[in-house]
């Protein structure tokens, strides 16, 4: 059995990665699967959220915020800017991302900085 686009079951679709696709990020990368585009990147400051300094909590923060284009899908989607505010799905997508990234990262060794992705 092969799927819409011919490939087998078990064949993965074309990977690529290109790096520093922001000039202005701490990081970028531009990652392809197949016809899927994302683009990440990162940018670190020197402070921590509010919350955090006031609990005194140790180390730093990771955060992520996502969005998609509105012709990523077959009907355009609409920016969540536009309606002023995040659409459900993109705000739980949000904090899965988020909450997976702090899963795998050692904040206290992040020190007393805020990781936005």
């Amino acid at each position: 059995m092969t799927r819409p686009d011919g490939r087998q079951n078990d064949q993965l679709r074309p990977i690529s990665f290109v790096p520093n696709v922001a000039p202005h990020a701490t990081g970028s990368v531009l990652v392809s699967f197949g016809d899927t585009r994302v683009i990440c990147t990162a940018t670190i400051e020197d402070d921590i959220p509010r919350w955090m300094r006031a609990q005194r909590v140790e180390g730093g923060w990771l955060t992520a915020e996502y969005s998609m284009l509105p012709y990523s899908t077959l009907e355009r989607k609409p920016r969540d800017i536009s309606r002023g505010k995040l659409d459900g799905r993109s705000s739980e997508i949000q904090r899965l991302i988020g909450r997976s990234l702090r899963a795998c990262v050692d904040l206290k060794k992040v020190g007393q900085r805020t990781i936005w992705i």
